[in-house]
């Protein structure tokens, strides 16, 4: 299932089967990658709990969620967190998930481009030597010099790749509706969250 972050005023807040208001709402933008929000939440604490543990229970457990859905294909939602009470707890979880992303952002290599056929070639900068090589597409000669190389990235695998970016985006969010005073909703449906933000700005 996936899940979804939405944050709106606690006073625009109704109840399920209705759904929230689209007007004045503030959401992180998740890529639309499955599983990638609960592996982000992955290993972080809110409030002595699992992260992750805190949204099943909230959404799966013996007390089903009774706020209105987040839109289209999304069940009701529960509230995560809410300001004052959870505002210190919700930073440290932003901070928490920010230093898992940097912690496992992954080795960095130096990219190359072929000229002729644009294929891609990263080799990690601790093994980068000044030679040429043949392009496995198309033949034509590659020099894989740091002078001419597009640049450093991150050698890592795309799904993580993907739940770090979720870190980042959720702890911008997190940190946002903190400082809105509005309170936290989550919500699971059976597809990805769509890439928008609807907002408004703070008054």
């Amino acid at each position: 299932m996936a899940f979804r972050f939405l944050a709106i005023p606690a006073h625009r807040l109704v109840d399920f089967p209705n759904t929230l208001p689209d007007d004045e709402r503030l959401e992180p933008e998740l890529p639309p990658v499955h599983e990638a929000v609960e592996r982000a939440l992955a290993g972080a604490e809110f409030r002595d709990l699992r992260a992750r543990d805190r949204m099943r229970a909230l959404l799966q457990g013996d007390q089903p969620p009774a706020l209105g859905s987040p839109g289209k294909g999304f069940g009701p939602s529960a509230v995560f967190a809410k300001p004052p009470q959870d505002l210190p707890a919700l930073l440290r979880l932003a901070d928490e998930l920010e230093d898992m992303a940097r912690r496992e952002a992954g080795e960095r290599a130096l990219v190359w481009k072929c000229g002729q056929c644009n294929a891609r070639y990263a080799v990690p900068v601790a093994l980068v030597r000044q030679v040429s090589i043949r392009c496995e597409r198309c033949g034509t000669p590659v020099e894989l010099s740091s002078q001419q190389s597009l640049g450093e990235e991150a050698l890592i695998d795309p799904f993580q790749g993907a739940v770090n970016t979720s870190r980042h985006e959720l702890a911008t969010f997190f940190r946002e509706a903190m400082a809105r005073g509005w309170p936290v909703l989550v919500s699971e449906g059976g597809a990805p969250a769509p890439r928008t933000r609807a907002s408004t700005p703070a008054a």
